[in-house]
C-alpha cells in the first residue's frame, strides 16, 4: 500500500513531497537535483535498496518491465508478431529456467538486496502511478519477483559478441566457400594494440584452411551442397598524469539509443555504502560504472569469446537422436506455447542437445546448430558481485571480487586513491582450442569439447602498467600467444591507439582535459580512404566537384562540415559494390542471417573494407576486379545522387521508442536530439548502420569524468535524460550538453547534493 500525505510544500527552494509506505522501517529521503538524478539516503541497507528499486520502478518500470517480457520470450505479447522471432529465439534458450537457478545459486546476502529491491519495485506498482505505454497497451505491470533482476542483467548483455562473427562466417561460408574467410574480420589496422598487457602491440593470428576443415566439414553438414551458392572506451591515468594528485577515469559506454537509454544516474547511501553510478534499471546498485569513497570503476566490452557454436547431425538415425563420437544421444525435447497480441497464439518446438539448444535446424532437417554459452550456465553467480563491489576500497580487492561473474564478458578498468590504476578482464572462459572461435564446429567429433573453466587467477589482469596508462576500446584483449584462448574477434585498435597517443603526447591532465578526448572526432581511417578517394579523382564533372570536398581534408568528423557526408557517401557505396562483387548480399536471405537480431553482410563489409582497400587484397572483387575501378564506381554513383548536406544533418542521432513500430503513438515518445559529430571509427563512435543510411543509430549513451581527489568535481551526463517516462522534465533534459560534448555535475557530498536539489521526496513507514 502506498499514499501520498503532501504534495507541494517548499523547502529551500525544493518542492517536498511525503509518501506513505509499507515495507520500510524507518523514513528515506531521496533529492533529484538539477538535472533529474536521483540521491537516495537511508539508514540502512534493506531500506537503501527498497527505495533503489521504488525509484527505479517510478523513472524506469516500463523500460524494466519490457526488458524483462523480452528475455523471457513474452515481448510479443505487448507487440504482436514483430516479436515472434526474438521471443523463440529467448524460448530456445531457457532464459526463465536457466534465471531461476542463478537466482536460487546466489548467497543469502545477494537474496536479500534483490527481495528488498523487489519490495520497493512492487510498493511503487502498488500506488497505481503507471507510465502512459501501459495505457497505450491496455496492461498493467505484473509483480516483480527477485530473480526478474538476474533476467534484466542478463538481457543487458545477451549474446553479445562472438556469436554474431561466428555466425556471419558461417552464413558467408555457405555463399562463398571456404577460402576467403579469414578476409571476413574487422579491419585491424597493421598491428593490433592490447588491453593486457598495455604496451604491448602485434600481427593477428590467422587460422590456416587446413587448421579450420573438421569444422567445415561440419558447415557442409548444416548446408548441405548449397556452398558455391561498433564501441565503447574508458581509461585510467595515474598520479604522475594528472595536475590533481590522484588518478583520474573517465570513459563512455556505447549501445544502440534505445529509449528510455539503457542506464540510469543514481546514487546510493546507507548503512556501509555511499556509491553513485549508473545503474541498470531492473537491477540493484551499481554493476558497470560508479565510484566510492575509496575506488572508481567502469567497463568495456571485451568481446572474449564466452560462446561456441556446434553443428548437430541428426541424419540417418531414429528420431530425436544425434550423433556423438560414441554412437548417439537422444536430444531433449518440449513445446513452448507463444501469445502474440493480437494474433493466434504458436507453438513451437525446443530440443536441446549435450551442448545446449539448438537455434537453428533440428531433427526434421537433419543438422542443427546448437549453442553453447557461459551466458547460460545454471550456476552463474554474476549478481553476487554487486553488494561487495561497491564498498571495495582498493582496485586489488575489488578485482579479487569479481571470480562470480559470467553473464556478459567485461575490460573492468578501476582505479583507487592509493594511487593504483588497472584492468581484469571480468569474465568466465571455458578452456578450449582457438580454432573453436572461427566457425561452427562439428558436434559429433569430441573434438572441440570444453576442457573445464579457465582458473579465475589465470584470467587478464594487470595493475599499475609502467606507463602509468590504462585504455581499453573493445580493442583485442590478450596476444594470441597468451597461454589461454581468449577471443577472435574484436573492433579494431583505432580509437584505443587514439586515445593512448592523446594521453601518451599530453600532460599532465585536469579531470575537465578528459572532456576532448571524450568528444574526439578524429577518424584515421577516414584519412586513409578518402586519401585513396582524393587520387581517384575524376578530371571533370559532378564526380570531380564531390571529391573536391575531400581535398586536404583532415579526417575530423564534425558535424558541421561537408567532407565527412561525401566520405561517408563513398566508403558505403564502395562497400556495396565489395557485397555485389564477392556475392555476399545473398547470405542477408539465409536462415543463419535471420536469427535475431539478424546479421547485415553490408555492415560486416564496412569494417572488413579498409583492410582489403589498404593491402589491395582483390580476393572479393571476382575475376579481374581492383579497388582502383571500385573507387571510380562510387564516385561516379555518388554525385549522380548526392544531395550536399553537413555531417550533422546526415548523421542526426535516430532515437526510436520500442513500441513505435506496432503503435505509430509511440512515435512522439522517442525525443529529439541535437546534431553529433562523430563516427563508428572516432573515440567518439557515434556510429551507423550502413545498409540503412548514414544516421547515428548507436554512440555513447553516458560519458563520465571520476576525479578520485574530488568526488564532488566528478561528473557525468545521459544522452536523453534521468527519467524515463515520457514528458517527465528530466525525460530529455541532458541531450543538449551530451551532443554538444558536455557533462554535467555529479554532486557526493551532501552539503553540494543538497545545494543542486530541486526535489525532495521522503518514504515514510506507516
Amino acid at each position: 500500500m502506498a499514499s501520498e500525505i503532501s504534495g507541494d510544500m517548499k523547502a529551500g527552494g525544493a518542492a517536498e513531497r511525503y509518501v506513505l509506505l509499507e515495507g520500510l522501517s524507518a523514513p528515506v529521503e531521496i533529492r533529484h537535483d538539477v538535472w533529474g538524478v536521483p540521491h537516495i539516503r537511508a539508514g540502512n541497507e534493506p531500506d537503501l535498496f527498497f527505495a533503489n528499486g521504488w525509484v527505479h520502478a517510478a523513472e524506469r518500470l516500463w523500460q524494466m518491465d519490457a526488458a524483462r517480457r523480452r528475455a523471457l520470450g513474452r515481448w510479443g505479447e505487448w507487440v504482436g508478431g514483430e516479436g515472434l522471432a526474438s521471443d523463440t529465439l529467448m524460448r530456445r534458450l531457457g532464459v526463465d529456467q536457466v534465471s531461476r537457478a542463478n537466482y536460487d545459486a546466489l548467497s543469502p546476502e545477494t537474496k536479500a538486496m534483490c527481495e528488498a529491491y523487489s519490495a520497493g519495485v512492487n510498493a511503487f506498482i502498488a500506488a497505481g502511478e503507471l507510465p502512459p505505454e501501459y495505457g497505450l497497451l491496455g496492461e498493467t505491470p505484473e509483480d516483480w519477483e527477485p530473480w526478474h533482476c538476474v533476467v534484466v542483467m542478463r538481457q543487458r548483455g545477451m549474446l553479445m559478441g562472438s556469436i554474431w562473427f561466428k555466425l556471419w562466417r558461417a552464413a558467408a561460408f555457405a555463399a562463398i566457400g571456404p577460402d576467403h574467410l579469414n578476409l571476413l574480420r574487422y579491419e585491424d589496422g597493421g598491428l593490433e594494440r592490447f588491453v593486457v598487457p598495455q604496451e604491448r602491440q602485434d600481427r593477428r593470428w590467422t587460422a590456416a584452411l587446413a587448421d579450420l576443415a573438421p569444422a567445415i566439414e561440419g558447415l557442409s553438414r548444416l548446408f548441405g551442397q548449397d556452398v558455391t551458392g561498433g564501441g565503447s572506451n574508458n581509461w585510467a591515468v595515474d598520479a604522475r598524469h594528472t595536475t590533481t594528485g590522484m588518478p583520474i577515469v573517465a570513459g563512455d559506454p556505447h549501445r544502440a539509443y534505445e529509449i528510455p537509454g539503457m542506464y540510469a544516474q543514481i546514487h546510493l547511501t546507507g548503512g556501509d555504502l555511499d556509491v553513485l553510478g549508473l545503474t541498470v534499471p531492473g537491477v540493484p546498485g551499481t554493476p558497470h560504472f560508479g565510484h566510492n569513497e575509496d575506488i572508481a570503476f567502469c567497463v568495456t566490452h571485451a568481446f572474449a569469446d564466452i560462446h561456441d557454436l556446434y553443428v548437430e547431425d541428426f541424419s540417418g538415425l531414429p528420431e530425436g537422436h544425434y550423433r556423438t563420437e560414441t554412437g548417439s544421444e537422444p536430444a531433449t525435447h518440449r513445446q513452448e506455447v507463444i501469445r502474440l497480441r493480437g494474433e493466434a497464439d504458436v507453438t513451437i518446438d525446443v530440443w536441446e542437445t549435450r551442448h545446449g539448444p539448438l537455434i537453428l535446424g533440428g531433427p526434421a532437417e537433419g543438422a542443427g546448430l546448437a549453442l553453447k554459452s557461459m551466458q547460460f550456465r545454471p550456476d552463474d553467480r554474476s549478481l553476487d558481485c554487486l553488494r561487495p563491489m561497491m564498498s571495495a576500497k582498493t582496485i586489488t580487492a575489488f578485482y579479487d571480487l569479481m571470480e562470480p561473474w559470467g553473464l556478459i564478458d567485461h575490460n573492468l578498468v578501476a582505479a583507487d586513491r592509493q594511487n593504483n590504476i588497472g584492468v581484469q578482464v571480468r569474465a568466465r572462459l571455458p578452456e578450449r582450442d582457438r580454432l573453436n572461435g572461427w566457425l561452427p564446429v562439428p558436434g559429433w567429433t569430441g573434438a572441440h569439447e570444453w576442457r573445464g573453466l579457465i582458473p579465475f587467477a589465470r584470467m587478464p589482469r594487470e595493475e599499475n602498467p609502467a606507463t602509468g596508462i590504462v585504455v581499453t576500446a573493445n580493442n583485442r584483449t590478450v596476444p594470441d600467444d597468451w597461454p589461454d584462448y581468449i577471443c577472435t574477434d574484436c573492433h579494431p585498435s583505432t580509437r584505443a591507439n587514439r586515445i593512448h597517443e592523446v594521453l601518451s603526447a599530453k600532460g599532465p591532465f585536469a579531470p575537465e582535459d578528459m572532456l576532448p578526448l571524450l568528444h574526439d572526432h578524429s577518424s584515421a581511417v577516414a584519412r586513409e580512404i578518402a586519401a585513396r578517394i582524393v587520387a581517384r579523382r575524376p578530371a571533370a564533372g559532378a564526380g570531380r566537384d564531390l571529391v573536391n570536398a575531400l581535398e586536404g581534408w583532415n579526417g575530423l568528423m564534425a558535424a558541421t562540415e561537408l567532407a565527412p557526408t561525401v566520405y561517408y557517401a563513398i566508403r558505403q557505396q564502395m562497400t556495396r559494390i565489395l557485397v555485389a562483387r564477392s556475392g555476399l548480399g545473398a547470405v542477408a536471405d539465409s536462415e543463419i542471417a535471420k536469427l535475431p537480431p539478424g546479421i547485415s553482410p553490408l555492415t560486416h563489409l564496412w569494417w572488413a573494407l579498409p583492410d582489403q582497400l589498404r593491402r589491395d587484397d582483390t580476393s572479393l572483387l571476382g575475376q579481374g576486379g581492383d579497388w582502383n575501378s571500385v573507387i571510380d564506381e562510387a564516385i561516379a554513383a555518388v554525385a549522380a545522387d548526392f544531395t550536399p548536406r553537413s555531417w550533422g544533418e546526415a548523421h542526426h542521432p535516430s532515437f526510436a521508442h520500442p513500441l513505435a513500430s506496432a503503435f505509430p503513438e509511440a512515435k512522439a515518445w522517442a525525443p529529439d536530439s541535437a546534431p553529433v559529430s562523430g563516427d563508428g571509427d572516432c573515440v567518439l563512435a557515434t556510429g551507423g548502420l550502413p545498409a540503412t543510411g548514414s544516421a547515428s543509430v548507436y554512440g555513447p549513451v553516458a560519458k563520465y569524468i571520476w576525479d578520485l581527489s574530488d568526488w564532488d568535481n566528478c561528473s557525468w551526463v545521459v544522452f536523453h535524460g534521468a527519467s524515463g517516462v515520457p514528458g517527465d522534465p528530466h525525460y530529455s533534459n541532458q541531450n543538449g550538453p551530451w551532443s554538444r560534448g558536455e557533462l554535467v555535475p555529479a554532486p557526493w557530498s551532501e552539503a553540494k547534493v543538497r545545494a543542486l536539489t530541486r526535489r525532495r521526496t521522503v518514504l515514510s513507514t506507516q
